[in-house]
């Protein structure tokens, strides 16, 4: 059934959505409390990203960059009362991921080639609040195949959101992953119930036939 449905998308505009590929998520000087397999499945993840913007970008596809940005002014009430942090607590901590002006903000391992758009966010959603939306509508997308981090929480979200907004979804499993292997196929079975085909980076490979006389590029290439 993923096969046909896949099939179903030849034809359509589809672009690449690379979700919190940044140091706080993918870096493994960052991901100290993480155990080997955590470590490993993430860097497995990072690398199966670039592998699918080798793709998308070789068939001059869209690919479009979602960024955690948390201004160190501006607290979360809802995620820090969920964390179990009062207002009286010290904030951001030094465990708070993505916070302007450090290094957990940056691109890990990847990063956006000139002219592709970045859209930044404030919370797990990468539509809340932001023009993703209309940027995606503005050039004609009509799917989109999501890698990055986490699965269990912003690649959920941001899917989630995507088919809300009414594009098809393909959430590319080996391309993203959770710190735990639990919440990660958790999250799998919940997209793939719910909103989005889950699949692998080989598996829209069809869908991203190379432009004539195109190569990919490699991050940071001008």
């Amino acid at each position: 059934m993923s096969a046909q449905r896949l099939a179903a998308l030849r034809g359509l505009r589809g672009a690449l959505l690379v979700v919190d590929v940044q140091r706080s998520f993918a870096d493994p000087a960052h991901l100290a409390h993480l155990d080997d397999d955590a470590r490993s499945r993430t860097a497995a993840a990072v690398a199966r990203t670039g592998d699918a913007l080798a793709l998308a970008r070789a068939a001059g596809a869209d690919v479009v960059w979602v960024q955690l940005r948390v201004p160190p002014d501006q607290p979360w009430p809802a995620s820090n009362w969920l964390r179990g942090l009062g207002p009286d607590d010290p904030w951001p901590n030094e465990w708070e991921p993505c916070v302007e002006g450090t290094s957990g903000v940056e691109w890990y391992a990847l990063a956006p080639a000139p002219g592709e758009p970045v859209v930044p966010k404030r919370t797990y959603d990468g539509f809340a609040g932001t023009g993703l939306a209309r940027l995606l509508r503005e050039r004609g997308v009509e799917w989109v195949a999501i890698a990055g981090l986490t699965s269990d929480c912003c690649v959920l979200e941001t899917a989630g959101s995507a088919f809300t907004h009414g594009l098809r979804v393909v959430v590319l499993a080996d391309a993203t992953a959770a710190e735990d292997v639990r919440a990660h196929e958790a999250a799998l079975l919940l997209l793939s119930l719910h909103s989005a085909v889950v699949a692998d980076v080989e598996a829209v490979r069809a869908l991203w036939p190379p432009a004539p006389g195109a190569r990919a590029r490699v991050a940071g290439e001008e």
